[in-house]
Order: C-alpha cells, then sequence, then structure tokens
C-alpha cells in the first residue's frame, strides 16, 4: 500500500507539471499570435500619434519645417494659443462638431431602430429591402458628399424644386451658401450616410431575444409599446449603448464629407474640429498647430473610448 500511494503521489505530480506546461505553451502561443497584431499597432498607430503630439509642443511652420535645428520647443504654448488667439476658431469649431454629432446621431438612431424593428419581421421582399438600404454605408464618404452637394444646389438642386413644386418655398434657397442652412445640410447627409450603421448593430441586438419572451408577453395580454418599452429595448440596451457610443466616435471625427460640401463654410459655420485642424496644417502651414487641435480631437475622444470600455466592463460584471 505505501508503495502504491508513492507511486499515485509521483503520477499526480507528473500530471501538476504537464498541466503547468500545456498553460505556459498555450500563454506563449497566444502571445506569438498578438505579437504581429501589436507591433503593427506600434509602427502604424502608436508612432504616428507619439510623432503627432512632439509636433503640436514644438514651433514648426512653412519657414522652419526643413530645418530641424530651428524647430524650438514651445510646450503647451500652440494648445494655449488655440482657445485664446483672436484668430482661432478652436472653441466654434468644438461647439460646431458637437452640435453636428448629436444632431446626427439623434435622428440616425431613431431611424434606424424604426428599419431595425421592421426588418428583423420577416416578410415578402425583407431581404431585398435591406440590402437596399445599405447602399449608402457602402457608397465612399466623397461620393455621397458630391450627391448631396449637388442635391442641395441653389440651382438645379432637387431639394430645392422639391420644395417649390409642394408650395413650401417660394424661390430655391442657397443651402450651402447660409450659415444656417448649411449646418442642416451637411446633418441631413451625415444621417442618410449613418442609418444603415445604426440599422444593422440594432438588428443583430434583435435577433438575440428569444421569440418565447414575446410569445409570453402576448399571452399576458402585453401591448405592442408594452413589449417595446419593457422587454425589446431592455434587452438591447448594451446593444443601444454600443451604438450610440461608436456613432459618437465616428461622427466626431468626420472630415471628407463635410470638407466636400462646404470645406468648413460658409464664415466658418460648418467648421469641424477636424476639418479645422487640416485647414492649420495644410493651407495656413501652421503644422504645430494643426497638430494640437488633432490632439485637442484625439483626447475627447480618448476619453468616449474610455466611457464605453468601462460600460462594457460593467455590463459583464452585471452578467
Amino acid at each position: 500500500m505505501p508503495q502504491d500511494e508513492k507511486f499515485c503521489g509521483i503520477i499526480r505530480k507528473g500530471e501538476v507539471k504537464m498541466k503547468k506546461g500545456k498553460m505556459k505553451s498555450g500563454t506563449y502561443l497566444g502571445f506569438m499570435f498578438a505579437l504581429p497584431a501589436v507591433i503593427y499597432m506600434l509602427i502604424f498607430i502608436g508612432y504616428p500619434m507619439i510623432q503627432n503630439l512632439i509636433l503640436s509642443l514644438k514651433d514648426v511652420n512653412v519657414y522652419n519645417f526643413a530645418a530641424a535645428d530651428q524647430q524650438s520647443f514651445v510646450g503647451f504654448k500652440n494648445f494655449i494659443e488655440l482657445f485664446t488667439d483672436g484668430n482661432s476658431i478652436m472653441a466654434l469649431s468644438i461647439r460646431n462638431t458637437l452640435v453636428f454629432t448629436v444632431g446626427s446621431i439623434f435622428f440616425q438612431f431613431f431611424i434606424g431602430f424604426a428599419l431595425a424593428l421592421l426588418f428583423s419581421k420577416k416578410f415578402r421582399g425583407c431581404t431585398f429591402f435591406r440590402g437596399v438600404s445599405m447602399i449608402s454605408w457602402l457608397l465612399p464618404v466623397t461620393v455621397a458628399g458630391l450627391l448631396f452637394k449637388f442635391m442641395f444646389a441653389s440651382s438645379g438642386g432637387i431639394v430645392n424644386q422639391m420644395l417649390m413644386s409642394l408650395h413650401l418655398i417660394d424661390q430655391p434657397l442657397d443651402w450651402l451658401l447660409k450659415p444656417g442652412t448649411a449646418m442642416v445640410a451637411i446633418i441631413i447627409a451625415n444621417i442618410w450616410i449613418g442609418i444603415p450603421f445604426n440599422m444593422m448593430l440594432l438588428i443583430t441586438g434583435l435577433t438575440t431575444i428569444p421569440e418565447e419572451i414575446y410569445e409570453s408577453a402576448n399571452l399576458d395580454g402585453a401591448s405592442k409599446l408594452q413589449t417595446l418599452f419593457s422587454i425589446t429595448i431592455p434587452m438591447i440596451k448594451p446593444a443601444i449603448m454600443s451604438v450610440l457610443t461608436l456613432g459618437f466616435v465616428y461622427t466626431f471625427k468626420v472630415f471628407d464629407l463635410v470638407w466636400v460640401m462646404t470645406k468648413g463654410g460658409p464664415v466658418n459655420s460648418t467648421e469641424l474640429v477636424s476639418t479645422y485642424a487640416y485647414r492649420l496644417s495644410f493651407e495656413e502651414f501652421q503644422f504645430s498647430k494643426g497638430a494640437a487641435a488633432a490632439n485637442v480631437l484625439f483626447l475627447i475622444l480618448l476619453v468616449v473610448g474610455c466611457f464605453y470600455i468601462k460600460l462594457i466592463n460593467d455590463e459583464e460584471e452585471a452578467m
């Protein structure tokens, strides 16, 4: 018996060593699989971000761009001047970006949610119409921007023609040439582009709800509105929060659509943080200030990203 116990002990120790060896090999294998992605992010994301931060802390312009020895370190001077210089419109661009983002997300979400509820039901032609609704998301943003620029044109634009045929206006409106209507025009264009994104993510969330829950609610006499607010919305809350957060990040950094349609005009009424950073760097050739503006944009999105990660972690802990 003592020999048997000793033999069993040796076997158990061997099994423990084998398990530890497998765990180490699994960890090593996982690290090797993740290594290419880490290297890619360090080279193509980390390095440019660090260089952009360094650039924002220097005084680099068109005169000393090629002479590194003349590029003096100025610390946070560029950031301070963005908000205090009388010629700077950084505060205005942040306000415009928030108006553009909130206005876009509000309508994108509710229209996308309504379409998600519609296309989550099975009916004749559902797949076809769902595919057609994805066209705006599949088009290049520059193409969509040109499309809406022509649609909102003062002369020959289809929007003015439609409104005049309905007798809502007496003469064509200068949609892209007036501060108030220009912001409305780019928001409408961005809403059209972003609806499919909201719709598809919300449809994915709706498909996770078991059909038995709806059947039980129907047997209990719940109305459609009661089912929507008591079952559907609470059960797809994680999907809703993901859609709103990702939509904010995507919309807040929009550049190409606005640049194609208005280039930030008229009179800076549609100047966003992204377009202002581009203008500083590549039109006014104030490279350091442009980098500082880009870093402000990155900082805002970083805060939103951290909020999103915390939200996901809280949801996982609650489950």
